[in-house]
């Protein structure tokens, strides 16, 4: 086995285990202030990149899971946000 797609798979679950976290926090808060919707689309951008190349290279193994998990996790943190925009935008009018 080969150390480069363990190591990487690493990478992928410690920065894995922030994003329900965040997920929580911001879902619990009910305000988009403090998040950012570029820093999220970059993370999303960096994901997709990652599984691109991947399939590009035909490296079709564990490590793609990770991938596609983490992207989706932060995908599920890219609708909290719009929804707390929403929210911030209803308290606004009031």
């Amino acid at each position: 086995m080969e150390l480069a797609p363990i190591l990487e798979t690493i990478m992928l679950v410690c920065f894995g285990f922030s994003w329900p976290l965040n997920l929580i926090k911001a879902y619990r808060a009910r305000t988009a202030k403090g998040t950012s919707l570029p820093f999220i689309l970059l993370i999303i951008t960096g994901y997709i990149a990652g599984i691109s190349a991947k399939l590009a290279h035909g490296n079709l193994n564990y490590v793609l899971i990770a991938y596609l998990l983490n992207l989706a996790i932060v995908s599920v943190n890219l609708a909290v946000y719009f929804r707390n925009a929403a929210l911030d935008k209803k308290a606004a009018k009031n």
